[in-house]
């Protein structure tokens, strides 16, 4: 029996039909990877059957009594919540079933015989149900996942507001774990996470005994945890057993096989066409030509597959800056309190450079500081000359309610509109992206509109903030090799050590400087 099963699912946005009558199911056991190219509605299918967003049409049925947990990417934590005090939401069922266990036990004392016996039933279930679960071991269990995901270094009274996009996504994975669902719906867990956590995580689902849904473009994660593949595409929806690899050996054979069996219909039709043509008219082998043009309308005439745009990156250089571009000396970074111990570093013309180690050690932190975004605690630094500097934040801080078309508009007036448009496309935008509001777009879509403003200036340094983020696998392909071709300096932080290896000439590792480890 399905956990889950969705029937005849329909959803667009406008004209920009997501879906078209989709069906899919999750069984027990099942671990399912959710695939496909960015902006093919992966989050929307996830938001859709966690009931956050309701469909065009369908039905979404699941078994009664399931419990499913979902780890969102666009969660949003309230100013004034610890860390503690959303672990502990985690238990807000339990607790609610010990303030009525506590009620019943006041109401016991002044109800009669059919009130009390009424009540002594709901109150061994409550009993049972609490004894069951990790209420009396509540703090423990906080304290043990927390310490499994890195959060206990930074501790459990900081404001949630104040994390780090990696640390808000332990603090939400944290949550649900403790929550302990029947099934797992995860949207990008990987995604700021650093190379420890992200080993944890995936121990953590490979020994998973029930059934989750996982969204994720990390193909060697995929591969680790997943049994059975849900390929998004063309509004279509297709199932495939095994791992990520075996799914695109399958899928590229099913490709070739549509494109040759296209092929065929194509000549076959031309040639029934031509003869038509050549015959309806003659009075012999009208009845010949007649028969002919009903096969052809009676023919299941196959479709292509559109293709989704690749995106073309590549970054153009400026003038050669001096030998050193950054310069640090004694530099204590962070905000109310250090985050480091004095550092000394230096980035030379030419090279390229990660900033690895875990979330929260400061590595956001000593990108903004060397760029003069925020005041150093002590110590100094210096930027080189000639220096001209571009910078892909680790999350978009754009106006969101601009269309793609009026927010790379505003960074240059001076391009025409055709020109806008052939930029965005360059990046693997389509012409519904480029009409449609930032704030509808998926993360990775939004990833290349602010790639698409770097590509249209010339830097010779380029500062990368996570740029993998949300990037489908094609993508980020793309992506690596126009970085490998950039002929300037770079200085990227990244946690995906088989993107950034074949790209950087060092490795700067953020635990050697970090207070907080």
């Amino acid at each position: 029996m399905s956990l889950l099963s969705v029937d005849q699912l329909s959803h667009g946005f406008g004209d920009r039909m997501i879906f078209d009558k989709i069906s899919f199911r999750l069984n027990r056991g099942e671990h399912i990877g959710l695939v496909g190219a960015n902006g093919e509605g992966k989050s929307t299918f996830m938001n859709i059957v966690t009931n956050h967003m309701a469909p065009d049409e369908g039905v979404i049925q699941w078994t009664k009594g399931i419990q499913a947990g979902y780890l969102d990417q666009h969660t949003v934590l309230s100013k004034g919540l610890t860390i503690y005090d959303v672990l502990r939401q985690a238990f807000d069922t339990l607790i609610r079933k010990q303030v009525r266990l506590e009620e019943i036990y006041t109401l016991l004392g002044d109800a009669d015989e059919d009130r009390m016996t009424e009540l002594m039933e709901e109150m061994g279930e409550l009993q049972t149900q609490i004894e069951h679960s990790d209420f009396f071991l509540m703090d423990a269990k906080i304290e043990e996942t927390a310490a499994a995901l890195g959060l206990l270094s930074f501790g459990l009274s900081t404001d949630v507001t104040a994390l780090s996009g990696g640390q808000r996504t332990k603090v939400l994975l944290a949550k649900l774990l403790l929550e302990k669902p029947d099934i797992l719906l995860l949207d990008e867990p990987t995604n700021y996470l650093d190379e420890d956590h992200i080993t944890w995580l995936k121990k953590y689902l490979i020994e998973y005994e029930n059934a989750f849904i996982l969204i994720s473009h990390d193909v060697s994660f995929l591969n680790s945890v997943i049994n059975v593949v849900y390929h998004v595409s063309n509004c279509r929806l297709e199932r495939y057993a095994g791992d990520y690899d075996h799914f695109v050996q399958v899928y590229e054979v099913q490709k070739s096989q549509r494109e040759d069996a296209y092929e065929r219909q194509q000549m076959e039709i031309a040639s029934l066409k031509d003869f038509v043509a050549r015959n309806k008219a003659r009075v012999s082998t009208r009845n010949m030509a007649m028969s002919r043009q009903k096969k052809i309308d009676k023919m299941e005439v196959i479709e292509l597959d559109k293709e989704r745009p690749v995106p073309v990156f590549s970054f153009r250089t400026d003038r050669a800056p001096s030998r050193v571009i950054f310069e640090a000396r004694g530099l204590v970074i962070g905000y109310d309190e250090p985050l480091s111990r004095p550092i000394d570093l230096q980035l030379e013309r030419g090279q390229k450079i990660t900033l690895t180690g875990a979330n929260g050690l400061g590595k956001t932190t000593l990108l903004k500081s060397l760029l003069g975004q925020i005041p150093a605690l002590s110590g100094e630094h210096s930027q080189g000359e000639y220096c001209s500097v571009g910078y892909f934040e680790q999350e978009n801080t754009g106006n969101k309610d601009q269309t793609c078309l009026e927010s790379l508009g505003d960074e240059f007036p001076a391009m025409s509109i055709a020109e806008l448009r052939a930029a965005l496309a360059r990046c693997g935008l389509t012409n519904k992206h480029i009409e449609s509001k930032v704030s509808v777009l998926s993360g990775g879509e939004q990833a290349k509109l602010r790639l698409c403003k770097l590509m249209n200036r010339k830097y010779n340094l380029l500062v990368l903030d996570e740029p993998t983020n949300h990037l489908d696998v094609v993508a980020k392909d793309v992506l690596q090799k126009a970085l490998r071709d950039y002929n300037g300096t770079i200085l990227m932080v990244c946690h995906e050590p088989e993107f950034y290896t074949d790209i950087v000439t060092g490795i700067w590792d953020a635990h050697d400087w970090a207070l907080k480890l």
